[in-house]
C-alpha cells in the first residue's frame, strides 16, 4: 500500500503543475468541485508582506481535501466573514494573511464562528496578522516578531501524538524562514508541539525555549498555529504536507489519519 506521506506528496505535486499561473479569487470563494459535507475555507488576503508561496499552499491543501474528504473553499474577499459565510465551514486557515485584513464587523462574526466551535488553522505569516485585535492574538497564540534569512535549523518535537506530529522525525532537520515571536506563547497555555533550536541556526531571538507550533482551544473552538511554510517547496514537502494535514484535521474536528494519533485538550480562553 502506498503510504499516505508519498500519496500526499503525488496528489500535491500533480496539482501544482495542473495549477501553474493560479491566481487567488479577489471576490469571492472558489468551490471544490467535489462537494464534501465537510469543509474548510482558505482566507489569503494580505495588507502587508505578500508571499509567493501562497498559490502553491492553496493547491496543496486543496489537494489534502482531495485526498482526504473535506471540500476546500478559497478566498481573499473579507465579507465571505459573516454568520452565514462561515457557517459551512468546520475550520476557518489564515494562510500567509498579513496585515489588517477584516473589519470590525467581520471580526465579530469571527469571534461568533469560534465560539460556536469553529476551527482555526494559522499557517506561518498569520501571526503577522491583526495587531490591533487583542482577541486575534489570544486565537493565534503569538505575533511575529522578525525573522532571519531563509535557512536550515533544526525542529524538536515536543509531543509526537498529536495528528500534526505524529509522522514527523525527532529530531526534523528542514529550511524555512524561522519566526521570532514577541512573546512566548507557552505564557498564554498553549500545548506546543514543535520548537526549535536556536543553536542550529543564525538569528534566533527567543533563547532555549522557542516554540515554532502549537494548538489550544480558544473561546469555544479549536486553534493550531504553525510558522513553518515561508516557502514554495514546503508545500510540496511530504513531512511538511503531513504536519499540516494533521493540523488541519484537528481544528476541523476531522478523524485524524492513524488509530493512535491523540491529542490533549488545553483551554485557553480569550
Amino acid at each position: 500500500m502506498v503510504s499516505r506521506c508519498l500519496r500526499v506528496a503525488v496528489a500535491v505535486a500533480a496539482l501544482t503543475m495542473l495549477g501553474a499561473g493560479l491566481r487567488p479569487d479577489t471576490r469571492a470563494p472558489e468551490r471544490d468541485p467535489a462537494e464534501a459535507a465537510d469543509r474548510v475555507l482558505v482566507f489569503t488576503r494580505t495588507a502587508g508582506f505578500r508571499h509567493d508561496s501562497i498559490p502553491d499552499g492553496v493547491a496543496a491543501i486543496r489537494a489534502l481535501g482531495a485526498a482526504h474528504g473535506f471540500g476546500v473553499d478559497q478566498t481573499e474577499d473579507p465579507t465571505v466573514f459573516t454568520d452565514a459565510g462561515l457557517a459551512a465551514h468546520h475550520a476557518v486557515v489564515f494562510l500567509s494573511t498579513t496585515g489588517h485584513v477584516l473589519e470590525a464587523e467581520q471580526q465579530a462574526a469571527f469571534e461568533r464562528y469560534i465560539r460556536n466551535g469553529g476551527g482555526f488553522v494559522g499557517i506561518h505569516a498569520a501571526s503577522d496578522t491583526e495587531y490591533d485585535w487583542p482577541w486575534y492574538g489570544g486565537l493565534v497564540g503569538a505575533y511575529f516578531s522578525g525573522h532571519p534569512a531563509v535557512q536550515a535549523a533544526i525542529l524538536n518535537v515536543e509531543d509526537r501524538t498529536h495528528p500534526s506530529t505524529v509522522a514527523l522525525p525527532d529530531p526534523w532537520v528542514r529550511t524555512d524562514e524561522w519566526y521570532s515571536f514577541r512573546t512566548n506563547p507557552r505564557d498564554v497555555g498553549v500545548h506546543v508541539l514543535l520548537t526549535l533550536d536556536e543553536a542550529s541556526y543564525t538569528g534566533g531571538a527567543m533563547g532555549a525555549d522557542h516554540p515554532i507550533a502549537w494548538y489550544h482551544l480558544y473561546d469555544g473552538g479549536r486553534a493550531w498555529y504553525t510558522a513553518i511554510g515561508h516557502t514554495s517547496e514546503s508545500f510540496a514537502e511530504p513531512l511538511f504536507v503531513a504536519h499540516l494535514l494533521g493540523g488541519i484535521q484537528y481544528a476541523a474536528a476531522l478523524p485524524p489519519d492513524g488509530a493512535n494519533a491523540v491529542y490533549h485538550e488545553h483551554d485557553t480562553r480569550g
